[in-house]
């Protein structure tokens, strides 16, 4: 059983990625992390995707096919699986989120702040605001881990996403946004691998020159998953899709699950 961080870099496009997140590269250089090619699935909107990256389920299966599909989640989650096996769950993380796996419609006043042990999110801190900056929710998930110890941590900061809609792929904007989370992850990295956690970053989806994403286009499909840790084979033979995640993080968590799984990312 391993401890995991999973981080969602939201509307990280991955050639983005690849060419701005100089910290992770460098893990990658070093042959300590592994960099992956992932297609999102459709349509590339974001609240379809975390409920796809977070339950294994392709939007047209989920039901939950674009932003506005406000209610609970009918799926077994990460979250779901980790709290059955009694482990700890947390998430610094935008709204739909909690009300994907907690409490629906979201209410600031009742659940930005959340510390309750029955709810599959034990311990949250969710923003509504799409400028609230990186800076503070990288700060919010560090509080959550050092104050929690969570087996399961998720990470989900939405300037780069912000960027894209306001600049467009192709903009200075955008990719500065990028550079922007890779120095904020470069604060806490290696800290969380020297903890024992495993570490995934990877996107929901990308960001196109209309300023906006729900397509085929390659950057509005193509996001990236790096992967840090101990238990990650870091193959170049690994095929990852989007639709695997919450399989491999339960695989990494040492909890049944009935979700597919990438075990070529595994050792």
């Amino acid at each position: 059983m391993h401890n995991v961080i999973l981080v969602v870099l939201d509307g990280l496009n991955y050639e983005v990625a690849r060419h701005a997140l100089g910290h992770l590269q460098a893990y990658c250089g070093a042959e300590r992390a592994a960099l992956y090619k992932l297609d999102c699935e459709l349509p590339s909107l974001s609240r379809p995707l975390y409920e796809c990256i977070l339950t294994g389920v392709p939007p047209i299966d989920s039901g939950v096919v674009h932003n506005q599909v406000v209610r609970l989640s009918n799926q077994r989650s990460v979250f779901h699986y980790a709290r059955a096996a009694g482990l700890c769950t947390a998430a610094a993380a935008y709204h739909w989120v909690s009300e994907l796996y907690n409490r629906a419609p979201f209410i600031a006043a009742r659940d930005r702040h959340t510390d309750d042990l029955e709810l599959p999110i034990q311990h949250g801190h969710f923003y509504y605001a799409d400028h609230y900056p990186d800076s503070h929710l990288f700060a919010d998930a560090e509080s959550l881990r050092l104050r929690h110890s969570p087996n399961f941590l998720l990470v989900h900061p939405m300037n780069i996403d912000d960027a894209g809609h306001k600049h467009g792929l192709d903009s200075a904007q955008y990719r500065n946004s990028a550079r922007g989370a890779d120095v904020l992850l470069a604060d806490y990295l290696q800290g969380w691998l020297d903890a024992g956690y495993q570490v995934l970053v990877t996107a929901d989806h990308g960001m196109n020159l209309d300023r906006s994403h729900n397509g085929l286009l390659a950057e509005e499909r193509e996001v990236p998953l790096f992967v840090l840790g101990s238990a990650f084979s870091l193959s170049g033979d690994a095929q990852p899709k989007q639709t695997e995640l919450c399989g491999t993080v339960c695989e990494l968590l040492g909890v049944a699950h009935d979700k597919p799984v990438c075990r070529e990312l595994l050792k």
